[in-house]
């Protein structure tokens, strides 16, 4: 069968040429068809076998047939568990779409946001994600699913390992519910099925292969060594063997950063890829070892689904997974699309249960090598301090982590002393003169002037002269032990001053006084007062007007103030020191 045997358009059918693709692989044959028609397609077929292609070109296919008239928006979005998958995803969309004008982006958590979000303005045609990063741009609205018509799930028992089925869930409540759903898996366990029941509607099935059967071409082989001579075996094999590139995996993320680091020990190229990578990193491992600048890739499980490596010949499991299905998704980087592969593995005595669980699930023993240098001599497990059985990497990972963070918290006890040291030497040290720059004014103190003396002594030379506070030539200041200066001071302090209580009592009894004439007058009280005055003349009534208001002003400007009566002087007496009339005149001088 023949790719145009499918019903696919030219364009993409030269894009494939373009790739190398002559035939399809099952999974393609049977997804392609109905998938083209609009059905949803529940393909289920081990890693290798071409699913990426079985989902794209009919994606591509059906986009292009209906052409959108105005601003981009998402019409298809592919979630994937991991950011490399999603990287190589995206790249097989620009591959077998490049002769088509749609445009496909891709986001993914680990790196800044801005320049995904840039693309994402521009419009997008296909979207490929990781759950993480897609719910949170969405959350900040900067994407919009409702008008999604095709949906893909790659990986989708990958999801459920990784705990994303949840994020999922939350996934499918943003899409449309009218939309075609293509859904792939490597194995189909129980939690996976109710996905399915629920998001798939009359699918059209697909199964390439027994579920987790892995792909016969591989050669598989295992070494039973010891834990602390497998890096040594590793090596040795390498070099033996001529291996060009491999895949290494091991169980912890320390253990992945110690392989890489004893493989670049005995001259051999080597990085590592794990979860604490940055994203850059691990693009940059992964660039370096495609392009064949790095022999050996060590990665742990998350690099086990989804990698695309082109002539991958051998795969090492350092350390024999828990789970026997990741097993067959480990060796399965090698002899994909067909192609021809090596996979060792190495086995200590206490994985020798988890040898026991993949044999059962291939259904045949794994071929032994017997002739390395390093047999396996220890025939006990490790247990703790308390003779309890243990995992040697998983306590090897956790002691690092430990003494990795007993080393950050002295180097951050050392840095927070340190600060407090130069704080101290700051406060103790005396503040450094400033001297002005080159060609720079220095700033003159406030009180100086900018033309005039430079000190207090020029100001007053009689200080520095040792002269006392009479007069000079050209200043003068009077005396101020003179006995008038000292007695009128004091009398101004032993002065009675009226206080706020007391004027606002004055004003309350004059308020009420008021008050009460004016009811008076109301109910007619002052009218005796007022005949009184009847008998006398106008202008005696107007002369005697005059003279209480000119005393009420004279009894207020006299006591304004607190002060007493202002007393008339002798005329040609001479007024005190302080140019205003003293308290102490009425004590020590005459009056008319």
């Amino acid at each position: 069968m023949k790719f145009k045997e499918l019903g696919l358009i030219p364009p993409i059918l030269r894009a494939l040429e373009a790739q190398g693709y002559t035939e399809p692989t099952p999974i393609q044959a049977g997804a392609i068809p109905p998938a083209l028609k609009g059905r949803d397609v529940l393909g289920c077929a081990q890693t290798g076998t071409g699913k990426t292609c079985a989902f794209a070109a009919p994606i591509l296919q059906r986009l292009n047939a209906d052409v959108v008239v105005g601003p981009r928006y998402i019409r298809a979005l592919i979630l994937t568990p991991t950011r490399e998958l999603a990287l190589q995803i995206q790249e097989s969309f620009q591959d077998y779409g490049r002769n088509l004008p749609l445009r496909s982006a891709v986001i993914f958590g680990g790196v800044g946001q801005q320049p995904q979000v840039d693309k994402l303005k521009k419009g997008v045609d296909i979207l490929v994600a990781t759950p993480g990063r897609l719910l949170d741009l969405q959350g900040q609205g900067l994407l919009d699913l409702g008008r999604v018509e095709i949906f893909v799930l790659d990986e989708a028992d990958r999801m459920l390992d990784m705990g994303f089925i949840h994020d999922v869930r939350r996934v499918l409540q943003l899409l449309p519910e009218k939309k075609q759903t293509l859904f792939f898996s490597a194995t189909m366990p129980p939690e996976v099925m109710d996905l399915v029941d629920g998001l798939l509607h009359d699918p059209a099935r697909v199964a390439v292969d027994p579920v987790s059967s892995p792909v016969e071409i591989i050669d598989q082989k295992v070494c039973f060594v010891d834990r602390g001579n497998k890096s040594k075996l590793l090596a040795h094999l390498v070099e033996e063997l001529g291996v060009k590139s491999a895949l290494v995996f091991t169980r912890t993320k320390h253990g992945a950063n110690k392989v890489a680091g004893d493989l670049t020990k005995a001259g051999i190229s080597a990085a590592a890829i794990h979860g604490n990578k940055s994203q850059t990193a691990r693009q940059q491992a992964l660039s370096d070892f495609k392009a064949g600048r790095v022999r050996c890739l060590v990665a742990t499980d998350i690099a086990a689904r989804g990698l695309d490596i082109e002539e991958l010949s051998y795969v090492f499991n350092y350390n024999l997974p828990e789970v026997p299905e990741t097993y067959v998704h480990r060796i399965g980087r090698t002899g994909r699309a067909g192609h021809g592969g090596t996979a060792i593995s190495f086995c200590d005595f206490a994985e020798q249960e988890y040898l026991k669980g993949i044999e059962k699930l291939l259904g045949k023993k794994v071929p032994v090598v017997e002739d390395h240098p390093w047999p396996m001599e220890v025939l006990e497990a490790p247990k703790d301090a308390r003779g309890r059985r243990v995992n040697a990497e998983d306590a090897e990972a956790r002691a690092a982590a430990k003494e990795r963070r007993r080393a950050r918290d002295a180097a951050n006890k050392a840095a927070a002393e340190a600060r407090k040291q130069q704080k101290a030497a700051q406060a103790a040290a005396p503040a450094p003169e400033v001297q002005p720059a080159a060609g720079e004014k220095r700033r003159r103190p406030r009180w100086q002037k900018a033309e005039g003396p430079k000190s207090l002594d020029a100001v007053l030379p009689e200080r520095t002269a040792g002269e006392g506070w009479g007069l000079e030539e050209d200043f003068h200041r009077p005396d101020p032990l003179a006995s008038d200066h000292i007695m009128d001071a004091t009398a101004r302090l032993l002065a009675p001053r009226s206080t706020g209580k007391a004027k606002s009592a004055r004003g309350g009894e004059a308020r009420r006084e008021e008050q009460g004439r004016n009811s008076r007058r109301k109910k007619g009280g002052d009218k005796p007062a007022a005949k009184a005055h009847e008998g006398k003349p106008q202008e005696a009534k107007g002369h005697e007007a005059k003279s209480s208001a000119k005393k009420k002003r004279r009894d207020r400007g006299a006591f304004r103030g607190g002060r007493g009566p202002v007393l008339p002087m002798k005329s040609g007496a001479v007024k005190d020191s302080t140019e205003q009339p003293s308290l102490m005149k009425p004590y020590y001088i005459e009056h008319d």
